[in-house]
């Protein structure tokens, strides 16, 4: 597969630019939103790279197709590409309604024991979910036409593609606008920089930036071989485990066995895209995807007890988290990136569920938005959380003793952490330290315990009038 050109970098600079004017609507001025032109709020570009490392082997490109009608001229349909066959895993919604892309890319890699795997094509705009037979066949249709762009023979376990739809639920994409720019988007792939953030740019919906990381790094087995790894990944609201409406994909040079492979993505996102939250909602179309084609040489990575499996696990539980968390400094309407830390738990099982309780309580983000230190609802966060699993009976958290439990917030500017409760028992707290604190873009929640020594963390933003806003006439 051929090398293409790139894109037009005026074209592209002109997409990228960052926004200089507010933004009315119909009804009222936003404030947080993606702007109607495609551009980046200033606020935002400092989580835009302008350089990358990129994997060997791989390609990508950004193509406009407009499958929404109001979009004229931002991309919307995704390719990356190998140039080579791809050991392959991907994780997807847990959510009952899951769209025809979920479940086409699952068969395809149970079908091929997850090898074999060429290209990831993705749409943005419309989710083809909830969109009956009719709707799978959509999403079957677009993962033969990208295949129709290789030159590879057939092996026989029918598509190679892994598809992916993002957007409104409950209508059918326009397929033939889709599947007619497909061989487009093929031939403009390349491996600049700004193919691949445009790419980034081409899966997201109400998202205000591409959310792109691209980085280095060793193995043990092969110290002189320099590995890559690129990614990226959408969403901004309907984000919530299991998994956190979001997708991503990432792609690395390294050779790693098929066998292996679903098993370190499916560590990654437990600590990663597991532990995020902007509404509690989960999506019907989650899916988070890994590529490996070996392309830069080196031992292959096949048993999981070597030492090369165990770096290779905590450099893409790292990559993923960093990429987690880019999706909550965009939540809808966000003001603040808010980590919840739940320590000295007895379980990390009831800690979870803990700083999962505080991360999606509406009076704990919207009091956040307000800078208002009300710990009196993290407290209640706590205490009411349960541990259930579907069928079962709801139990208790053992680990919530209020005689042992203790809150503070734990400021980002290097200050001292500013103690709420200790031990049960209420601090006297300095408002205007407390006002100073929730004055940062960034804050830690900390919540000990006493019961134990097993921790949680979750990351999580506010509630502000913009994510009514936004949600409140998403469709138009």
């Amino acid at each position: 597969m051929a090398l293409r050109s790139s894109s037009s970098s005026a074209a592209f600079s002109r997409l990228m630019k960052p926004s200089t004017s507010s933004q009315s609507s119909a009804i009222g001025r936003r404030h947080y939103s993606a702007p109607l032109d495609g551009t980046i709020p200033a606020a935002k570009q400092k989580y835009v790279p302008t350089s990358g490392t990129y994997p060997k082997g791989f390609m990508v490109s950004g193509t406009h197709v407009g499958v929404k009608p109001t979009n004229k001229s931002t991309p919307d349909l995704a390719f990356l590409a190998s140039e080579t066959p791809c050991a392959a895993a991907a994780v997807f919604t847990k959510n009952k309604f899951q769209a025809a892309p979920v479940t086409v890319s699952r068969n395809m890699l149970n079908r091929r024991n997850n090898s074999d795997v060429r290209a990831v094509i993705v749409n943005s705009g419309c989710a083809n979910a909830v969109t009956g037979k009719g709707g799978m066949e959509d999403a079957e249709k677009m993962g033969e036409e990208a295949d129709r762009c290789f030159d590879a023979s057939n092996d026989g376990k029918g598509g190679s593609t892994i598809v992916m739809s993002t957007g409104v639920i409950g209508q059918r994409l326009p397929i033939q606008k889709i599947l007619h720019k497909i061989p487009t988007a093929f031939d403009g792939l390349g491996t600049s920089h700004d193919h691949w953030l445009a790419t980034a740019r081409a899966i997201c919906t109400t998202d205000t930036f591409p959310k792109l990381i691209s980085r280095s790094f060793s193995l043990p087995s092969s110290p002189s071989i320099k590995y890559r790894i690129a990614g990226m990944t959408k969403g901004a609201g309907m984000i919530h485990p299991n998994m956190a409406t979001l997708l991503g994909m990432i792609a690395t040079d390294a050779p790693i066995a098929p066998a292996v492979l679903p098993g370190l993505l499916t560590n990654a996102v437990n600590k990663s895209f597991n532990s995020i939250s902007i509404d509690g909602d989960t999506s019907t179309n989650d899916t988070i995807a890994v590529l490996a084609n070996g392309a830069a040489g080196g031992k292959e990575i096949a048993s999981e007890t070597s030492e090369d499996y165990a770096s290779f696990q905590t450099t893409l539980t790292e990559f993923a988290t960093d990429l987690a968390k880019l999706v909550v400094r965009d939540g809808e309407g966000a003001t603040k990136f808010v980590t919840i830390r739940v320590t000295e738990a007895a379980s990390e099982v009831a800690a979870r569920k803990i700083a999962s309780t505080i991360a999606t309580s509406p009076l704990v983000k919207t009091a956040l938005y307000g800078k208002d230190a009300n710990w009196g609802r993290i407290l209640c966060a706590v205490g009411y959380s349960r541990i259930s699993e579907p069928g079962l009976p709801v139990i208790e958290v053992p680990d919530v003793v209020p005689e042992k439990t203790s809150v503070s917030f734990i400021p980002t500017d290097g200050s001292p952490e500013l103690k709420l409760l200790i031990d049960g028992e209420p601090e006297s707290v300095d408002e205007a330290r407390a006002a100073e604190i929730l004055e940062l873009e960034d804050l830690e929640i900390l919540v000990r315990l006493g019961s134990g020594k097993e921790e949680a963390v979750y990351w999580t933003c506010d509630y502000s009038h913009e994510y009514i806003t936004i949600n409140g006439d998403y469709r138009t």
